[in-house]
């Protein structure tokens, strides 16, 4: 017995409506994605204080990167307080672009960026008054002329980008102030070198400094010196503390010099001896002895030690002034004395 089956008019409609229903759903008849409004998310500021005069960095970025690129317009809440570069370009692609703030008045002022309809602002920049000096000192109120002084001038504040340049001066010429002392970005200190020449009698000098419509000042008094002090240099001819020897060896070729000795009279002679291997002296009316006589006694039998190209030079001063007053003797160990080609070296 042969069961036919034959699809009722309603079945065939209801798998119609089936089929058409999931084509509707899986076919390509959905409508499309509409393209992402770019708006701004956030602005940053890479510090939260800035001095006036200096300039911050700051940070728009947006929702997303963009494709095309973006112009974004930026204000400040108080352009007399902090200005801002405007607009800032975000390249195609990019998620963010930089801009520079720069700081005109102590004050504050935020950075606001729109963009497409959106707005965000960043956050509080305090705009600080700029430094100014607010004091110099020296390490010491007095000092015997000939000798240095050190001194420093401290800001009210960090010195700005490039640092902040002190103008210096001194009263008289009995000290010599370097013109200017820079305090590095930063910092609010600086130290400079004053020096003096020997004087007969007290002098005060006053040594000032000046920054950002404020100055400074220390007084300074140059005493003469109540014993006698000897102190001298060794230089040779091409470097400190190296001499060679010339003229067939009669000769150092290198300079004493012991301008720097002080004492309470007048000088009147400086008595130098200097020693290899045995000792030479001479006495000198003025504070330099130049090119020192020797001969090739002055020198051990060649050759030099094993590993050595010089032999060690020691000089000594002693002076005497005029109120009959003697110094101790100073003592330089640390000169070389370089002997090749004189004297079988």
């Amino acid at each position: 017995m042969r069961v036919s089956r034959r699809a009722t008019p309603f079945v065939m409609l209801a798998t119609t409506v089936v089929a058409a229903v999931t084509m509707s759903q899986c076919g390509g008849s959905s409508s499309p994605t509409g393209p992402t409004t770019l708006a701004v998310a956030s602005v940053a500021l890479n510090a939260a204080s800035v001095a006036v005069g200096g300039t911050g960095q700051g940070t728009v970025t947006l929702t997303a990167a963009a494709a095309g690129g973006a112009t974004i317009p930026l204000s400040s809440s108080n352009p007399s307080v902090a200005t801002v570069q405007t607009p800032v370009t975000v390249p195609p692609g990019s998620l963010s672009a930089t801009f520079t703030v720069t700081a005109v008045a102590a004050g504050t002022a935020t950075i606001t960026a729109s963009l497409n309809g959106s707005t965000r602002q960043s956050p509080t920049l305090n705009v600080t008054a700029a430094p100014t000096l607010s004091s110099l000192s020296l390490s010491t109120s007095s000092v015997v002329g000939g000798n240095t002084v050190n001194g420093t001038v401290i800001l009210t504040g960090a010195a700005p980008a490039g640092g902040a340049v002190v103008t210096l001066s001194g009263s008289d010429p009995v000290t010599t102030v370097p013109a200017s002392v820079t305090v590095p970005t930063g910092s609010a200190s600086a130290t400079f070198v004053i020096s003096t020449r020997a004087v007969g009698g007290t002098i005060s000098t006053t040594i000032s400094g000046s920054y950002g419509g404020a100055s400074a000042s220390a007084v300074l008094s140059v005493m003469r010196p109540t014993v006698a002090t000897a102190s001298f240099g060794v230089s040779g001819p091409s470097e400190t503390d190296t001499c060679t020897m010339t003229n067939n060896g009669n000769t150092l070729n290198c300079t004493f010099n012991g301008s720097t000795s002080t004492a309470p009279g007048t000088i009147t002679a400086w008595d130098w001896s200097y020693s290899v291997a045995t000792t030479f002296s001479q006495t000198t009316s003025g504070p330099v002895l130049t090119m020192p006589t020797v001969n090739c006694g002055f020198l051990p039998p060649p050759p030099l030690p094993a590993g050595a190209s010089w032999f060690t030079l020691i000089v000594r001063l002693k002076i005497h002034d005029s109120l009959g007053n003697v110094s101790a003797e100073a003592i330089d160990n640390s000169a070389r004395l370089l002997p090749q080609g004189v004297c079988g070296f």
